[in-house]
């Protein structure tokens, strides 16, 4: 995403992938409900016994085929396997799950497939075998190159295991690898963020996703906090921190193009991508969503009951048709975080006119206070605006 200072054009690298976008074609995401260790901050839906997970992958056969027609069109752009920790498939796993979508859909020659890993199962056998599937992109869930915030965090990989997994990946030829970072952790100071940052760049990666540590209910980080047993998350702290690592990847060269998300030229997430633009996807899997642009759906939140459903023949899911207002803040909070920006123009031709006029007359406060601009009829935010990302785009939102 542009700071300020160049809302008012695009790197001509950036061109390409904007014209692209115009023509993506689908995405599908499969979400693998394992993992070894439980995080202590981690919501997400996930299981750490590997016991059911061969009557999962078949369960999961029956979904590809039960949801072949889903998204209207055969034409796959983009493989995202998420959890939990999809690097606990093996290798014929993953190729079983491949020879199912290919019976269904058409997966382009060129289709970005990513596979989100975490270090501990990165051996050099492992990767090998992955760079013997489909799979080309790594997303490797580093979080923090410090033995002390990785054991606050309860993560199972040390910093030194961070480290070789992406070395050894580059070896194996893997030439597109993303990391996910962490900010704002209690035992993680400022000048120890900027080493993480620092050794990111080392390591000559692609991609950088950077979050900041939220203390979501019910996990093992929110009892603690209830508990005294530490301290809460200082949000000036996390705050300097995304200021700091605004600063570090802008000055290696590295395009802010979402909120958490940074690159280099022409190494966007093209997955991601597709949801920020509203393009349509199937999510495969306990948890997993849909949308086809008319509606949201998501699977049931247990393994068990997937996997029992879909031995019947059923898809255990939930869904909601969205209306006017959702698809409206939907479209304000997704595209404002990037770096292509709120289209005026767009919001014009799809809905009605008291919407852009409401929407016109709200970014007017964020303008004044150089929290957003306003470009050839699009609306940026600046770099002090992506600190207020979430509440400028809700203070923006249409109440049903």
């Amino acid at each position: 995403m542009c700071d300020g200072r160049c809302v008012l054009y695009f790197p001509s690298s950036i061109l390409p992938f904007t014209y692209y976008i115009a023509f993506l074609m689908a995405g599908i995401y499969i979400h693998i409900p394992f993992c070894r260790q439980a995080c202590h901050y981690c919501d997400f839906h996930f299981s750490t016994s590997l016991k059911i997970k061969n009557d999962f992958l078949a369960a999961l056969k029956k979904e590809i085929y039960l949801q072949r027609d889903y998204l209207e069109t055969k034409n796959i752009s983009t493989v995202y396997f998420g959890g939990g920790t999809p690097s606990v498939l093996f290798k014929e796993e993953i190729l079983e799950i491949f020879t199912e979508l290919n019976k269904y859909f058409s997966i382009a020659h060129d289709a970005e497939i990513t596979l989100e890993a975490n270090p501990d199962d990165l051996s050099i056998e492992k990767i090998k075998a992955l760079s013997e599937t489909p799979i080309n992109r790594l997303s490797i869930g580093i979080q923090s190159f410090r033995d002390e915030d990785l054991g606050f965090l309860n993560r199972v990989h040390s910093a030194q295991e961070a480290i070789e997994c992406v070395i050894n990946a580059k070896k194996a030829g893997f030439k597109n690898i993303t990391i996910d970072l962490i900010y704002g952790i209690q035992t993680l100071s400022n000048e120890q963020w900027k080493g993480n940052i620092e050794q990111a760049f080392a390591l000559d990666v692609q991609h950088v996703s950077c979050y900041s540590l939220t203390v979501e209910p019910k996990t093992p980080l929110d009892s603690f906090i209830q508990k005294g047993k530490i301290k809460n998350i200082d949000p000036k702290k996390s705050a300097e921190q995304f200021q700091i690592l605004m600063e570090k990847m802008k000055e290696n060269g590295f395009v802010h193009y979402e909120i958490s998300n940074f690159c280099k030229e022409n190494y966007y997430s093209k997955h991601n991508s597709n949801y920020w633009k509203g393009e349509k996807y199937l999510g495969l899997g306990p948890s997993a969503h849909s949308f086809n642009k008319r509606s949201r759906q998501w699977n049931v939140k247990s393994n068990s009951e997937y996997i029992s459903s879909l031995e019947k023949g059923n898809i255990p899911f939930d869904i909601e048709v969205l209306t006017e207002s959702q698809r409206y803040n939907e479209y304000v909070l997704t595209s404002l975080r990037t770096i292509w920006g709120t289209d005026l123009n767009f919001v014009r031709d799809q809905f009605p006119s008291k919407v852009i006029s409401y929407l016109e007359e709200g970014i007017k406060v964020f303008l004044d206070q150089n929290l957003m601009t306003l470009s050839e009829g699009k609306i940026y935010l600046t770099d002090k605006g992506k600190l207020f990302a979430d509440k400028i785009a809700g203070d923006l939102f249409l109440v049903s």
